[in-house]
């Protein structure tokens, strides 16, 4: 199985940016996909979650009304949409498909957020 997270970079605060993640060796449909960011020495932080249909997604505080997970059936991806970015926004993106004790993850994308 491989994921594969793309669509990072950097962006200036308040700008925008769409992470995409595809997946080879399993259908991401069939499973929940997280969005986490991680900043190298600190914790991980779930910024999004859609179930498998794309019917139910979750997302804390901290990116509600920012961001928007979804599934782009024609493309088998999930995508994140980003606006309104803020520097606390940086850090690695990794996209975790999982169902039940199956688990995987990416090499991750890079967002950076700077003037």
């Amino acid at each position: 199985v491989q994921v594969v997270e793309s669509g990072g970079g950097l962006v200036q605060p308040g700008g925008s940016l769409r992470l995409s993640c595809t997946a080879s060796g399993i259908r991401l449909d069939d499973y929940f996909v997280n969005w986490y960011r991680i900043i190298p020495d600190e914790q991980r932080l779930r910024v999004a979650t859609i179930n498998g249909s794309g019917t139910d997604t979750y997302y804390p505080d901290s990116t509600k009304g920012r961001f928007t997970v979804s599934r782009d059936s024609a493309k088998s991806a999930v995508t994140l949409q980003m606006n309104n970015l803020k520097p606390e926004d940086a850090g690695i993106y990794f996209c975790n498909p999982y169902r039940g004790n199956s688990n995987y993850w990416g090499q991750g994308t890079q967002v950076t957020v700077s003037s």
